[in-house]
Formats: structure tokens, sequence, C-alpha cells
């Protein structure tokens, strides 16, 4: 397998297809890299170089014991950006993943950034506090950890329901499902729970304040996990010159429902 070792000794791995402009992506939780395939394939297809990594705690990386807050995963995407010595690269990330992109850029700078896009991102905030009244309340957090806890397999199983919009009328195949679940228990169960804290907690509004790279964000408004209007929306509101991309009745797993859209308009933003 293709790996990185940080410099804390955790195995970082990515998967790296195609030549041209590099794009790196940032999986959302609790996925990995795999969650890309249609995006990286499409994009490498037409001449573009197409990197995903599984977060550490995830996927076939390591699984360490600490290291699940946002400083280090952008830390670990700095030493892989610099490990594959990546240059005019295009961030995406999605769901939690739009977080350690954005803190990438705030703490290491954008000499080697082209570009970024958000989707469904949990910037700017996203769980509830005095400065955030309106963000997702604590309760709710604490009622993911609680599943996870009991029965992290079935947890898992009913989460996909409202993040690919069953409830709702979205179409996803029993094949979709069993993907996702298979992929989410290969993570540790200790980064799984971390890392709710990680994304609910962090507040992301200091770094949407340095991000002065060409911006495009995208977000359903149909999202039941990460709420579009105090997420995605603020996020464009707080990022220069951000362009903003509403998918109508869109659910938080979009990668999948509206693949063949955001696929093109990912290929747009590349090509501008």
């Amino acid at each position: 397998m293709t790996t990185l070792v940080t410099r804390d000794g955790t195995s970082i791995y990515y998967k790296d297809w195609g030549t041209g402009k590099p794009v790196l992506f940032s999986h959302g939780w609790p996925l990995d890299a795999d969650m890309w395939d249609s995006q990286m394939e499409f994009l490498a297809s037409r001449g573009y170089r197409a990197i995903a990594f599984d977060r550490r705690g995830f996927g076939r990386s390591s699984q360490p014991w600490s290291g699940y807050d946002y400083d280090t995963f952008a830390d670990d995407i700095a030493e892989l950006i610099e490990h594959l010595d990546l240059r005019e690269v295009t961030l995406v990330g999605f769901s939690m993943g739009g977080g350690d992109v954005s803190r990438y850029i705030a703490r290491h700078g954008n000499e080697r950034i082209a570009g970024l896009v958000l989707l469904g991102a949990v910037t700017p905030v996203f769980g509830k506090r005095d400065d955030n009244p309106d963000g997702v309340d604590s309760s709710v957090f604490e009622g993911i950890c609680a599943g996870l806890r009991a029965d992290r397999a079935q947890f898992i199983a009913d989460f996909a329901t409202p993040f690919y919009g069953l409830n709702h009328g979205q179409q996803v195949s029993q094949g979709v499902q069993t993907q996702t679940l298979n992929i989410a228990l290969l993570a540790s169960i200790k980064a799984t729970l971390d890392c709710v804290s990680a994304f609910s907690q962090t507040d992301f509004r200091p770094d949407m304040a340095k991000i002065d790279v060409p911006t495009l964000v995208i977000h359903g408004d149909d999202d039941q996990i990460v709420p579009f209007e105090t997420t995605g929306k603020r996020a464009a509101q707080l990022i220069r010159n951000a362009e903003l991309k509403v998918y109508a009745g869109a659910p938080h797993g979009f990668a999948v429902t509206h693949a063949q859209q955001l696929n093109e308009d990912l290929l747009a933003f590349l090509q501008r």
C-alpha cells in the first residue's frame, strides 16, 4: 500500500491516481478515501491527479490512541503534501474533512494551494455554543457517542437513512449502504468517538478569515446531518469571494446521490 509515516509515527494510507494538476480529497466521518472513488476516477480520466487519504484512525491508516484534533489533522495533510511535493493543489473537504483542509490553509498557508472546495462541511461552527446559539445541540453528539458505544454497527447502519436522505425520498442502493457500513467499521472506535468531539466543538471562524484562495462551497439544502443555514451558508459568507452552490433537495451524502452534478461542478471549478 502507498503510505506516509508522519513525524509522530502514524501511518497514513493514500491513493494517487492520474497525472496533471493535483486535487487532494479529505473524507467525512466515519468514512475513508474510498468515498471519493467516483470523483477521483472522473477527474483522473480528464487529466487531473486525484489523491485521497484515510484520516488517522480510519480506513487503512494506523490507529493511534491520540491525535484526533484539527491541528494534528492539518499537520498530517501538510506532511502528505510535502511528501508528494504537491503544488498548485486544490483541496476538497467533505463534512468533517472541510475542517481539516480549512485548518491546513490557516495553519500552513496557501503557498502550495490553488483552490478550496467545501462540501457539506462542518465549517465554520457545527455545535451549539454561547456565540453560536443555533448550532446543533450537544445532546445530539452525546447521543451519537452513546449509540456508538452501545452498538456501533447498528448505529452506523441506521445513520445511513438521514445521511443519504432515504427518509426524504432519495434512492441509494443496498450495495452503497453496505459499503458505507463496511468502510465505517474499519475505523478505530476511539477515533470514531474522538472525532465527534473534534467536529462538534471546533470553531473554524478564525480559519475562515485566513482563507484567501478561490473557494467553492457546495451544500444540500436538505442536509439532515450538517444543517446548511448554520454551516455552508455562513462559511460562504465568511470566506472572501467564495462561490456558493446549493443543491436543491440534496442530503448530506450528495457525493453519492448527486455524484454526476458534483463531478461536473468540481471539473468546472478546476477549469476556471
